[in-house]
């Protein structure tokens, strides 16, 4: 068996997920050991192979709801609800399917607040800079476009809090914590991350999963779930 790091495993995962590679995917998550920090990504991808009528999916779908459930970061239980209304334990959620890339919408929603606002077409996904025709929220859905405003990095900040306290080394968690604090927190919280690559791409996954499930979470609130073609 060929040894896989962080790194690759990442990758082999998003690979599987957004080739809709089933087969491989399972392959990946064969056994008790789970990359935690990939429930969001996983799920996506047990999803389109529940849709795909692959049985072999079935077992990982409920493993990968009860490890949803007890994790409960946003949009944990949404993927979870989506995930049993597929294995048909529970009912369909109340949520119009939306053929949107989580991928941009997480970028979206990330952005400073205020300054950039996009739309989405309810019925292709297709993408659009926002103009004063859609500036109304009240009209979005009337129009066929869901309208998108950056929420602001607040909650990305608060992931690198999150993701220092999880850390078992205390001189790298004094270091992060400095880093993070002042203008360019971002910058430099990577850069100093950057010392130990392990460790960066352990937040790569984090950082990813959350925004994922943020993203997911975001949608639900305003009445759709995610689907890819």
């Amino acid at each position: 068996m060929v040894f896989m790091g962080a790194d690759d495993i990442r990758r082999a995962l998003r690979g599987s997920v957004y080739s809709k590679d089933s087969d491989a995917l399972l392959a990946l998550i064969a056994g008790e050991e789970w990359p935690h920090d990939a429930l969001q990504l996983i799920g996506d991808g047990l999803l389109d192979a529940l849709r795909a009528g692959i049985g072999a999916a079935v077992p990982a779908a409920c493993d990968c709801t009860t490890r949803l459930r007890e994790r409960a970061w946003e949009g944990d239980h949404t993927l979870a609800d989506a995930l049993d209304a597929k294995l048909g334990t529970a009912p369909l959620p109340f949520l119009r399917p939306l053929p949107v890339d989580l991928d941009l919408l997480t970028t979206a929603l990330e952005t400073e607040r205020f300054t950039t606002t996009v739309r989405i077409n309810t019925a292709t996904g297709e993408w659009a800079d926002s103009d004063s025709e859609f500036d109304n929220p009240d009209d979005q859905d009337e129009d066929g476009w869901l309208l998108v405003e950056g929420q602001g990095s607040r909650d990305g900040y608060h992931d690198m809090e999150t993701f220092i306290d999880r850390l078992d080394d205390d001189t790298i968690a004094d270091l992060l914590a400095v880093a993070i604090q002042g203008r360019g927190a971002f910058r430099r919280f990577k850069d100093t991350l950057t010392r130990w690559p392990d460790l960066l791409e352990a937040w790569f996954s984090f950082s990813e999963d959350r925004q994922l499930g943020r993203a997911r979470a975001w949608l639900a609130d305003h009445g759709y779930t995610p689907t890819r073609g």
